[in-house]
């Protein structure tokens, strides 16, 4: 007897593949390398103009899903909302901290690092480190909340600013 998959994704639905972000199901391709066949979600991600073949079995295994829901979202804005933790260690600690945090997928995790990252004009300058690390999280979360509301890029990072900038 043959193992369903788990999750099975349409050609057009829109995902998440944690390592790159936001990304939709352009086809389903079927491949032979090395003389076993195998089954591919071809995916382009929106930024990076990037194609990725996602092997089905191993869906799982790169953290493949579907975009978060609504409620999800709605915690994502909450945590934003939240005063930022700053801990005093070592940016290289924290940088590796946020990289695992940006690569998880997780939105609610990704909104960690953006609030965290996050500096109005008035405040200190930041690193160059910081700032890209803070780019790249506000990227990732801005495609998905964009996904999620229906909503462009530019929209959903202008509305992720102006919460982080009432606090």
């Amino acid at each position: 007897m043959k193992k369903k998959n788990k999750t099975e994704f349409k050609i057009g639905e829109i995902v998440v593949y944690p390592k790159h972000g936001v990304g939709e199901i352009t086809k389903i391709e079927n491949m032979e390398i090395s003389s076993i066949k195998t089954k591919f979600y071809v995916v382009k991600m929106e930024q990076s103009k990037l194609i990725i073949r996602v092997p089905l079995e191993k869906q799982e295994e790169v953290g493949l899903r579907k975009i978060s829901s609504k409620k999800v979202i709605d915690e994502v804005y909450d945590t934003l909302k939240l005063k930022p933790k700053i801990r005093r260690i070592m940016w290289s600690r924290r940088a590796q901290e946020y990289e695992s945090k940006i690569f998880s997928g997780d939105p609610l995790r990704i909104s960690e690092v953006v609030r965290d990252l996050f500096r109005k004009n008035s405040q200190a300058e930041q690193s160059y480190s910081e700032r890209q690390m803070f780019q790249i999280a506000i990227e990732r979360l801005a495609r998905e909340v964009a996904a999620v509301e229906k909503t462009d890029y530019f929209q959903s990072t202008e509305k992720i600013e102006q919460i982080l900038n009432k606090k």
